[in-house]
């Protein structure tokens, strides 16, 4: 197997076949890119982490999620209620998020914005150039009474 000029096989030579090579921020060769859907879900997935949010969606989208996780096999809708727009180096987040009743929903969405905006950066390296939160409804406990176990597995 060839080595590179500096004997480390970690270390990209210097010139490749006679041309200077091109290297990005991180000194590799090549090109990254990051799809939208990893932004959606990290995005989701750090903003149901925040305490006060009870979902993420509007009612269709979580009515259609929730019959979507009976599904067996489907898994987990974690993009529901999350839009992004994904550049080569930033990312803008929108979200629709569903607040716990009693919740102080101006620092829940503080909150949420602060975790996204450090969540999505740190894993994807990506600048988070802003984060938009629509709250649009409510958790009332007694929403929860109302539903009855499923009979099926």
């Amino acid at each position: 197997m060839a080595q590179t000029a500096s004997g480390d096989r970690g270390t990209p030579p210097a010139k490749i076949a006679g041309q200077s090579a091109a290297l990005n921020e991180e000194g590799a060769l090549g090109k990254t890119t990051i799809s939208s859907t990893v932004v959606q879900k990290v995005a989701g997935v750090s903003a149901r982490e925040v305490s006060g949010v009870h979902a993420l969606g509007g009612g269709v989208s979580r009515a259609f999620g929730a019959i979507k996780e009976r599904i067996p096999g489907s898994g987990t809708v974690t993009t529901s209620g999350v839009s992004v727009e994904v550049g080569e180096r930033q990312a803008a987040v929108d979200l629709d998020v569903v607040v716990e009743y009693g919740a102080r929903i101006v620092d829940v969405a503080k909150a949420v914005r602060r975790n996204v905006i450090t969540t999505v950066e740190q894993i994807t390296g990506l600048e988070v150039i802003e984060v938009n939160i629509a709250v649009n409804d409510i958790h009332l406990p007694e929403d929860d009474e109302g539903e009855e176990p499923s009979r099926v597995e």
